[in-house]
C-alpha cells in the first residue's frame, strides 16, 4: 500500500503571529485508579481531564492528538499498576506534554473527578456522600512543577443579616434564635502539595470544608432530622466571607508543617434564595503570608 506524506498543517507559520497562553482539549474522560499509601483499598474514579500547553507566536496551530495519545499511553498502564495521587498523576501528564510538545515552554493539565466518603447521618446510620476531587498541575520548561489537590463540597448557611434585622423588627428575645433565609453553599478549597509530600490528603480537607459551614448537609434526612439540622444552622449564621476565613484558619492549624511558599485556593458560592444572584469570596495566597 502506497504511503501518503501528509503535509503538517500545525506546524505552519501564522499568519497573525500572536502567542497564545493555553490550547488544547478539554472534557477529556478516562478511568483512573487511585492507590494512597497505606490508605486501604485501590479506588477507581472517572476523572475529567483539560489538557493544555502555550503556542508560539510563529506557529499555526496545537498538535491537540499528542495530548490525547499521552493520557491513553500511560491510562493503559495504570489500569494494571494504580497510580498514588491523583495530583501526581496531574503531574506526570504535565511534564510529559512539555516533552512532546517541544515548542511549547509552559503546560496545564487540571482534572475533576466525583468522589464519596463514608459519613455518619443524624439518625446515626452511616451512607456514603459524594463530592468532587479537584487537581491541577502547571508545569515550565527546566523548572519544578507545581501541583495542587483540592475538594469541592456542598453545605448549608444561614444569613447573619437577616437573622439581626429579625431581631430588631420582630418580637424575638435576645436569647432566642431568630428565623433566617438559608443558601446552599459550594466551597471549594485547593492546597498545594510540594514534591512527594503525602500530609495533604482530601478526605482531610473535606472535613474542612463541612466544618467551615453554618451545617453540612446529607442525602438522606427523616422530618425530625431536617428541623434539627435546619435549628443547628440557624444557631451557627455565616456569611460567605466567614466560610472563606473559616477555612482558611483551619488549614493554618492543619498544615504547620508546609513551607510558606505554599499556595492555598479557597473560594466559595452561597446561592441566594430570596435573590437572583449569588454571593461570593475567594482568597489566593500562600500559607506564609497567612500566617505573616
Amino acid at each position: 500500500m502506497k504511503t501518503i506524506d501528509l503535509p503538517d498543517v500545525q506546524s505552519s507559520p501564522s499568519q497573525s503571529n500572536f502567542k497564545l497562553t493555553r490550547v488544547g482539549v478539554t472534557g477529556v474522560k478516562k478511568l483512573v485508579t487511585i492507590k494512597r499509601p497505606n490508605k486501604g483499598a485501590a479506588i477507581p474514579l472517572v476523572v475529567t481531564m483539560d489538557l493544555f500547553v502555550d503556542l508560539p507566536a510563529s506557529q499555526k496551530g496545537s498538535h491537540m492528538s499528542r495530548n490525547l495519545e499521552l493520557v491513553s499511553d500511560i491510562i493503559d498502564v495504570n489500569l494494571q499498576q494504580p497510580v498514588s495521587d491523583l495530583e501526581s498523576f496531574c503531574a506526570q501528564i504535565a511534564k510529559l506534554l512539555l516533552e512532546k510538545h517541544d515548542y511549547a515552554t509552559v503546560s496545564e493539565v487540571k482534572a475533576e473527578a466525583d468522589y464519596f466518603l463514608e459519613r455518619t447521618y443524624p439518625s446515626g446510620k452511616k451512607g456514603l456522600e459524594p463530592y468532587k476531587l479537584v487537581a491541577e498541575a502547571r508545569a515550565k520548561a527546566n523548572r519544578d512543577i507545581k501541583k495542587l489537590i483540592g475538594v469541592r463540597v456542598i453545605g448549608m448557611t444561614a444569613c447573619p443579616c437577616a437573622g439581626e434585622v429579625i431581631k430588631t423588627i420582630g418580637k424575638y428575645d435576645q436569647k432566642d434564635i431568630p428565623p433566617t433565609h438559608n443558601q446552599r453553599n459550594i466551597t471549594t478549597l485547593m492546597i498545594e502539595v510540594p514534591g512527594d509530600d503525602k500530609s495533604v490528603d482530601a478526605n482531610d480537607l473535606i472535613d474542612i470544608a463541612e466544618q467551615s459551614f453554618s451545617s453540612p448537609t446529607y442525602g438522606i434526612l427523616k422530618r425530625r432530622e431536617e428541623g434539627q439540622l435546619v435549628f443547628n444552622a440557624h444557631k451557627n449564621p455565616k456569611f460567605v466571607e466567614d466560610v472563606v476565613r473559616d477555612v482558611l484558619s483551619a488549614i493554618l492549624k492543619k498544615y504547620q508543617n508546609l513551607p510558606d511558599e505554599v499556595m492555598v485556593v479557597v473560594r466559595s458560592e452561597s446561592e441566594e434564595s430570596i435573590h437572583k444572584h449569588n454571593a461570593f469570596a475567594e482568597r489566593v495566597t500562600t500559607l506564609g503570608e497567612l500566617r505573616r
